[in-house]
């Protein structure tokens, strides 16, 4: 079970924020802090796995804070200044979620974080497909929603699909990997690259018929 210690200045909010944790499979709530001092104490004794972290603490801003707990971190903050998110990254926290947010958006990012951890233990060391499968799976939750009509599920497994490849594909291999229709696998591609994620261009063969080729331009 990952452990996560909640820290915000508002006795409230982190008891909000607490019972959010705690509705997640494979998290709990190990701690819960409301100053920068007990935060430091919390993380030695109780040894957190994951920090959700709020900025505006009476004693020290979270951020800065950030820089010196060795431990996994979500800075979760009203504080929406471009020079915080920069801030908090480089601090090393793994999301930056803005207030308010959803009991959905905050669980979304710790059910990726739970992902994200069990592809880290696959082993001792890891293959660079494999880091990037585990940071996909972090960022899973940052993704838009799949368009009207499309599975979320599948729009997943033709993304990753597509991002193995160098060399651009069609969708009948897309297809054929995942065991789908062609027309599905079509549907799909088509709204990567109307979301500017794939490059499409086309095709022909020796009958002169075109084919849509995609090659993933969107990233991990």
């Amino acid at each position: 079970m990952i452990g996560v210690l909640v820290v915000d200045d508002d006795f409230r909010v982190a008891q909000v924020h607490a019972a959010i944790v705690d509705r997640v499979d494979g998290v709990q709530t190990v701690g819960v802090a409301h100053s920068a001092a007990d935060t430091v104490r919390a993380v030695a004794s109780l040894r957190p796995d994951l920090v959700l972290l709020d900025n505006y603490l009476p004693d020290r801003p979270g951020i800065e804070l950030a820089r010196e707990l060795s431990v996994d971190l979500f800075v979760v903050t009203a504080d929406t200044s471009a020079e915080s998110v920069r801030a908090a990254f480089a601090a090393g926290a793994l999301h930056y979620v803005v207030k308010p947010f959803t009991a959905e958006q905050l669980g979304g990012r710790l059910r990726a974080y739970v992902r994200y951890r069990s592809l880290l233990q696959a082993g001792p060391e890891l293959s660079q497909d494999g880091v990037d499968r585990a940071m996909a799976a972090l960022r899973e939750a940052d993704r838009p929603p799949a368009p009207k009509g499309q599975s979320a599920a599948t729009a997943r497994l033709v993304r990753q699909t597509l991002q193995r490849y160098d060399t651009a594909r069609s969708a009948s291999d897309i297809a054929d990997e995942l065991g789908i229709a062609r027309a599905t696998a079509q549907r799909y591609l088509a709204t990567l690259a109307d979301e500017g994620k794939a490059l499409m261009s086309l095709r022909y063969g020796s009958t002169g018929r075109p084919e849509h080729q995609y090659l993933w331009s969107g990233g991990s």
